[in-house]
């Protein structure tokens, strides 16, 4: 007889950065040592680490069902993930034991949906459209608690365009069939969203619900063409989900999730994830390229907190940095900064910054990161320890696909120019002070308010 039982009260467990299960109450800690596992090793419970995994990438709390093989019983539970200082906490409630084979649909197949690769919002639904998942990249996250949407219709999130006299996803719902093309609205922002969903099934094969995602929609305007330096959205499109299905895939053969391989296998696998992450990383700065240089690009005039911003981008690197042992010294908790600026646009450069700032740090290094008031104007410095940058090349940095030295690893020599043209888009700028050997020093200063 399994060890898992309904009565159980909350499992909680802890899992390091490095995927170990460092505490464990017995019930979990059980589980993980017959899937093969020991306490202080690799969590080897699939289903959990999955979770663990994306709620680490994502930065943010994930709570939704799971299923576990413990013996000849499967066992269903419901599963929060929460990220906590590098590490990801766990909460186990709500066992129940069935025979093997019984009626929970597996999470990773349920993760096909074409459109998840290249999505802003993905999200999970039961059958009564209920959402039981939600996650959204934290380049867009608003701070929101997205558990409180769990359990509340699809629509308390999207607001579903019905001016099509039969909407797509109400058609699917109808013929359990797969849909995509349906229009919608964000209803906390307002923007525009594209859905796609594909049915998940139970282990009777009947219909579970949608596994989907949303796009946020680029307004159908006709696809530019190269020679510009505008990027054609129509290979984006046909960019995008193919190496987010390479990068998934390599993730998982690195993680070795169905068995062992020979260690040589691992890091080939992880060679293709880092080799596809790297070429997702210039789709995206190719469609940013694009966005800056119409003629009709603008960004909002939000009212932002600067120091928050820069708190959040130094957590969003903070397993880069690690993984390199740079730390990085953030403004401290409850600082602030009132400043404006559009709240995605301005994480997206400081991500920028922090990010070159770690890739160019010497090992045990420190990259400090301070919010000030400079000049009646509010700013973000990023420092870092690195080799320095010239002053005749100080300039040349800025410019599109420029690159000091082009046999150093990095980008696509896109970062900084499009950083700095979304930082004077909000009426601000970023400068540079460096000298080589003595480290680089980069200042974002955007309209103070308040």
């Amino acid at each position: 007889m399994t060890v898992i039982e309904p009565t159980l009260p909350v499992v909680r467990g802890l899992v390091d950065r490095d995927g170990r299960l460092v505490e464990a109450d017995a019930p979990l800690e059980e589980v993980n040592a017959r899937a093969g596992g020991r306490l202080g090793g690799a969590l080897t419970i699939p289903a959990i680490a999955h979770l663990v995994r994306l709620a680490g990438q994502l930065r943010t709390t994930i709570s939704r069902s799971a299923r576990m093989a413990d013996g000849d019983q499967d066992v269903e539970a419901w599963v929060r993930a929460m990220p906590e200082d590098g590490s990801v906490r766990i909460e186990i409630t709500n066992w129940r034991s069935r025979p093997a084979g019984g009626a929970l649909g597996d999470a990773v197949e349920a993760w096909q949906c074409p459109a998840a690769a290249e999505a802003e919002w993905r999200w999970e639904t039961d059958a009564a459209l209920h959402l039981t998942y939600v996650a959204v990249a934290p380049d867009v996250h608003d701070g929101r608690d997205l558990a409180a949407l769990l359990g509340q219709p699809l629509t308390r999130l999207f607001a579903i365009d019905m001016a099509d006299p039969e909407p797509p996803i109400l058609r699917a719902l109808s013929l359990h069939q797969r849909f995509d093309g349906q229009a919608a609205v964000v209803r906390a922002s307002g923007r525009a969203v594209q859905l796609e969903g594909m049915p998940r099934r139970d282990g009777a094969g009947r219909f579970a619900g949608f596994a989907g995602a949303a796009r946020y929609d680029r307004g159908g305007d006709a696809a530019p063409a190269f020679g510009d330096g505008a990027f054609n959205t129509r290979l984006d499109s046909a960019l995008r989900g193919p190496l987010g299905a390479i990068i998934a895939n390599a993730d998982a053969i690195q993680a070795q999730n169905d068995g062992a391989l020979a260690g040589t296998y691992a890091e080939y696998a992880g060679d293709i994830a880092t080799a596809g992450r790297h070429l997702l990383g210039l789709v995206d700065d190719l469609v940013d390229l694009q966005a800056i240089e119409r003629s009709d690009f603008h960004v909002a005039a939000e009212a932002i907190d600067l120091a928050d911003l820069a708190r959040r981008a130094a957590g969003l690197l903070q397993v880069r940095a690690s993984a390199k042992q740079v730390r990085i010294d953030r403004p401290a908790a409850g600082e602030n900064l009132p400043a404006s600026g559009e709240f995605r646009r301005v994480l997206q450069i400081l991500v920028n910054l922090i990010g070159n700032a770690v890739r160019y740090s010497p090992e045990g290094s420190v990259v400090w990161v301070r919010a000030e008031r400079i000049a009646g104007e509010a700013a973000v410095i990023v420092a870092d320890q690195g080799k320095g940058i010239a002053p005749e090349d100080q300039a040349r940095i800025f410019e599109k696909f420029a690159r000091v030295d082009p046999n150093e690893p990095g980008g696509s020599g896109l970062g900084l120019y499009i950083s700095r043209r979304l930082a004077r888009a909000m009426a601000g700028d970023i400068a540079v002070d460096s000298a080589p050997g003595q480290g680089a020093r980069f200042t974002l200063t955007l309209p103070s308010r308040g």
